[in-house]
């Protein structure tokens, strides 16, 4: 007889005898939800359940269920969540269930790691769960390890299959493209296949973002209805598939996108995906994000619970047209508006090709003699004797062509051989993949910091995705270019972290090309979009706050756009308000109500940014929208406000307010308010019971309705 049946025989009853020992489901459970596992008889693992938490004696008594990590080439004919080719061609992956080991991790966290392995070519599957119990949170990866004695080849590798089966399934996906980032869509997943993705490799999140909503049965709001919110933690390619099968089950695989990657694990060797986050709620899509929000603030950013700085980016002041005397003047605008810091943005560097325009000199990254004699240090110890900080604008994994680093390191490029060059923005990425790279980015920021002591901030941009992408590095085989980058940019932000733990670090990538989880453990704020018009900004910064906490969501005053300075403000505020702005050329007026502004920020901010999210009135819905965040005591909240394009005579009702308690007093204020102005909010000074304010609601418009109007309520408990 063949020895792998003998093998494989000997493994099924070995399997059976461990499905008799652990018969007992695998529960992955939050303080409000369960997914759970199970094996069974032939040592198969089955996801049995995923929702609401149940009683322990219910986890026994679950029956069927879906495989929980289905290999591609048995008998399973939809979409797989592992494919691979062993050493002899045979294409075909049968995981068994091995064992389960559970571990508590720092806070609440706790991990649960399922073994699964092929009982013939003794490829094994790791699939690690880590569950947030006070924020209910999961998330799942997968180790995938080769035990066998030569190379397998991997098509497809997830890091998250999970299993529905409901009458009806409604997706709300978020696209776009520059300056129109974080579109909302919704739709009902019909038979087949539905793939949201990214081939972008660099700032890949550009037109797809990589979140979205589940609704199994029917459409969840923001207070009603079973939903999933989900998103991947991977600064490049990624993928999620939907399935709906014929018996009407979805299947959702999560993961790096497979495109382009196929991955060659030698004997011995592993290889461990990102992790997938998600959360559910019985409640709407309102709790989802504040799942989210709370969980990130502890475990998915950098300094998540810490305060940020609000800065001045000198951008729309000069572009790159400035000398160090200019830049001293500015400071004084920072220091007039009450700010904390000083950001001198992309222009600064460069002497054989100096920056002044976008083609030329990056890469080169020594001060501008002739802009900048006295060098950087000079900049910093200026800010200082004004009481602020200063921050600078880098683009490290970015060269010109035109710069001294392409001529002395053509080969250190992202580009084909035999090919024309591509351009976006004049510039070409640097092959990161290359350890001669990554030490360069790492000693350029590590250089920045050590001449420059008092440095507090860095702007880390990414203004162009990959095109014609081939590394020299990796030579003839190419096809971990994608994962080796992202994995290259991760290493050097081990690095960077290692020695500067707290540097405050912007993520920018040209506006929403980096908006993931993967990055934040090394950023603490990242830059939604290059469109700053607050009009605009009230659907951008929307749709971002589904999945990440507004503390991390940079929102900068600019002069874009037509409205008021109160509603640019107004917006701003809702999220990590920041200027970029003229200071030089605002009247008196717009200063005092800007450093008025700016002192309210900085006593409402606690409650912004870590407090509880409700999202009122959505602009999808309406022209206008209303939001508010409540502290964890429910004695304090900040409603925002935003009419937008108004037809004439148009009519709101009250709006519902969430999150406080039904049994306190609450004094309404009007507040942001120009000096000197009146309240226009007919509510100011009134006082009401939480209930009333909850199932009544409060007139949250001005008396007299304009568009691109604003109000800011402080809602405090007597």
């Amino acid at each position: 007889m063949n020895p792998r049946i003998i093998l494989l025989t000997l493994s099924l009853f070995c399997s059976s005898v461990l499905w008799a020992q652990n018969r007992n489901p695998i529960v992955i459970e939050t303080q409000n939800t369960s997914l759970v596992f199970a094996g069974d008889e032939g040592g198969k693992l089955y996801q049995r359940y995923f929702g609401k938490t149940l009683s322990k004696d219910a986890y026994a008594k679950l029956r069927n269920g879906m495989e929980a990590y289905i290999g591609a080439g048995m008998e399973d004919v939809f979409e797989p969540a592992i494919r691979i080719v062993h050493a002899d061609g045979n294409p075909s992956l049968d995981l068994r269930f091995i064992k389960v080991e559970t571990k508590k991790l720092d806070g609440d966290i706790t991990q649960t790691d399922i073994y699964l392995k092929d009982p013939v070519y003794q490829t094994e599957v790791i699939l690690h769960f880590k569950a947030a119990f006070k924020s209910n949170v999961l998330s799942s990866s997968t180790e995938i390890i080769n035990k066998e004695k030569n190379s397998v080849v991997l098509s497809n590798y997830a890091s998250s299959m999970l299993h529905f089966d409901a009458s009806n399934y409604f997706l709300t996906q978020f696209h776009g493209d520059w300056a129109r980032e974080m579109d909302m869509q919704e739709s009902q997943l019909t038979s087949g296949i539905k793939i949201i993705d990214s081939k972008l490799g660099s700032r890949a999140n550009m037109y797809q973002s990589p979140v979205f909503f589940l609704a199994p049965n029917k459409i969840a709001t923001e207070t009603e209805g079973e939903v999933i919110a989900g998103t991947i933690a991977w600064t490049g390619n990624f993928q999620f598939v939907f399935e709906v099968d014929r018996t009407n089950k979805l299947r959702v695989i999560s993961g790096i996108n497979p495109y382009a990657s196929t991955l060659t694990l030698k004997a011995g060797e592993h290889f461990m995906t990102p992790e997938f986050i998600f959360t559910y709620s019985a409640n709407g899509k309102g709790e989802a994000s504040r799942n989210l929000h709370t969980w990130a603030r502890v475990y998915g950013v950098l300094d998540g619970l810490k305060p940020r700085m609000t800065l001045l980016n000198n951008w729309e002041a000069t572009h790159v047209k400035f000398d160090q005397e200019k830049l001293v003047e500015l400071f004084d605008g920072s220091k007039k508006l009450g700010l904390d810091l000083f950001l001198l943005d992309d222009g600064w560097f460069g002497n054989k090709y100096p920056r002044n325009d976008d083609k030329a000199g990056l890469g080169d990254w020594q001060e501008d003699r002739k802009k900048l004699p006295d060098g950087i240090g000079y900049l910093v110890k200026e800010a200082t004797k004004k009481g602020i900080k200063f921050g600078i604008w880098l683009e490290p994994e970015m060269v010109n062509p035109k710069s001294e680093l392409y001529e002395k390191h053509p080969d250190w490029v992202l580009k084909l051989p035999n090919r024309a060059e591509n351009y976006q923005r004049n510039q070409l990425i640097l092959d990161l993949i290359n350890p001669k790279v990554q030490d360069f980015v790492f000693n350029l920021i590590d250089k920045m910091m050590t001449e420059n002591p008092g440095l507090a901030y860095i702007k880390w941009d990414n203004n162009r995705f990959m095109s014609n992408t081939y590394s020299p590095y990796l030579g003839k085989d190419q096809s971990r270019l994608f994962i080796d980058y992202t994995e290259s940019f991760y290493k050097v932000m081990q690095r960077i972290r290692a020695k500067y733990p707290h540097l405050g670090i912007m993520l920018c990538s040209g506006g929403g090309g980096r908006t993931d989880y993967g990055a934040l453990k090394y950023f603490d704020s990242f830059w939604p979009s290059d469109n700053t018009d607050a009009a605009e900004r009230v659907f951008i910064q929307w749709g971002y706050s589904y999945f990440f906490p507004s503390n991390t969501i940079s929102s900068h005053v600019t002069s874009m756009g037509k409205q008021t300075l109160k509603f640019r403000t107004d917006v701003a505020m809702m999220d990590k308000l920041g200027y970029d702005i003229s200071v030089d050329k605002m009247t008196p007026e717009e200063i005092s109500f800007s450093s008025a502004a700016i002192a309210n920020y900085n006593r409402l901010n606690p409650i912004i940014w870590y407090g509880d999210l409700y999202r009122l009135v959505s602009p999808y819905d309406e022209d206008r929208a209303v939001l508010m965040y409540t502290d964890s005591t429910k004695n304090k909240a900040v409603l925002f406000s935003y009419n937008l394009n108004l037809r004439k005579k148009e009519i709101f009702g009250k709006v519902k307010l969430q999150g406080l308690n039904p049994d306190k007093e609450y004094t309404i204020t009007e507040t942001n308010l120009i000096p000197g102005a009146a309240a226009e909010s007919p509510e100011n000074g009134k006082v009401y019971t939480g209930s009333y304010l909850m199932n009544i609601g409060l007139n949250v418009s001005p008396a007299k309705l304009r568009p691109l109007s604003s109000i800011v309520l402080e809602i405090t408990s007597k």
